[in-house]
């Protein structure tokens, strides 16, 4: 339960302002039969991403197989793959005129591969359309099936994200079908696979967590060699998801970037409503 009682700082306080870029993602996102992540966890940044021509597509659907307690997208048995996905992923980069584009997914372990043949035929579609085009994906663990991932390796996207999510200690009240080693390992395998992509991770802050635990993550991220970090406050989605025990103060979100900088991070979002893809096209420009 969400216990924490007191209200929400000056600092979380926003109005998400619709504009014509909004209305203009949603329409091309229901013709093509498409999710994107900020829709579903109604982000407080889509408007402005949309607006820097920054959108995060969904696939596989909008069911998760996994049980985290801090997501709020739909759990259970998902459907079928929908074969026609990265077609129609791909016709709305070009109709939107994107230029930076993340592929994220619901996890789903009842696939044999996780989902990563479909995430690499998104890839290629993008890239059939519109070759320069930054594409970002922010992918499941795959179970650590190496195999998995090494099919998303081999289309060669620019950046993959994977997020860590908070601090080990966190992980059974917070990521109870999830591990915090196998994360840091696929991060490991993705360089050791093709050092040329860049990784990336992000966690939330106001979980619980120690600063010297977030230290010790980011140190763990960097030993990896992860390149690009986003840090952001965890915000319950309802009273039945884990609780905020915390709001944290942005001079610590400085805080937690000065040491990220100090350890080496190439690019570093680090603030109350930074999420995985906000800002995403300011860590890797062509």
């Amino acid at each position: 339960m969400n216990n924490l009682k007191t209200a929400k700082p000056d600092w979380l306080k926003v109005k998400i302002k619709a504009d014509n870029s909004m209305e203009q993602v949603e329409n091309i996102m229901k013709a093509l039969s498409l999710y994107t992540v900020c829709e579903e966890a109604k982000c407080p940044n889509r408007c402005e991403c949309y607006g820097r021509k920054t959108a995060t597509f969904m696939i596989l659907g909008n069911v998760c197989t996994r049980n985290c307690k801090f997501c709020n997208v739909t759990k259970g048995s998902p459907g079928r793959v929908d074969d026609m996905e990265p077609i129609h992923v791909a016709e709305a980069v070009r109709q939107l005129g994107l230029k930076h584009v993340v592929i994220t997914s619901v996890t789903r372990d009842d696939l044999e591969d996780g989902g990563a043949s479909q995430f690499a035929a998104v890839i290629r579609e993008i890239r059939n359309i519109a070759e320069h085009v930054i594409i970002e994906v922010l992918i499941p663990d795959f179970k650590g099936d190496s195999d998995a991932l090494s099919i998303v390796v081999e289309a060669k996207p620019d950046i993959i994200n994977h997020n860590i999510e908070t601090i080990s200690r966190l992980y059974p009240s917070v990521r109870p079908m999830a591990f915090y080693e196998r994360s840091l390992e696929l991060l490991d395998h993705v360089k050791k696979m093709d050092s040329s992509i860049h990784t990336k991770s992000g966690l939330m802050v106001g979980l619980g967590e120690r600063f010297e635990e977030v230290a010790e993550t980011l140190s763990d991220l960097r030993d990896v060699d992860c390149d690009f970090l986003t840090i952001g406050q965890y915000l319950a989605p309802s009273s039945k998801h884990h609780e905020v025990v915390e709001y944290v103060h942005p001079d610590i979100f400085e805080k937690y970037k000065g040491l990220g900088n100090d350890l080496g991070f190439s690019y570093i979002a680090s603030a109350p409503f930074v999420r995985s893809s906000y800002m995403a096209e300011k860590a890797l420009k062509r």
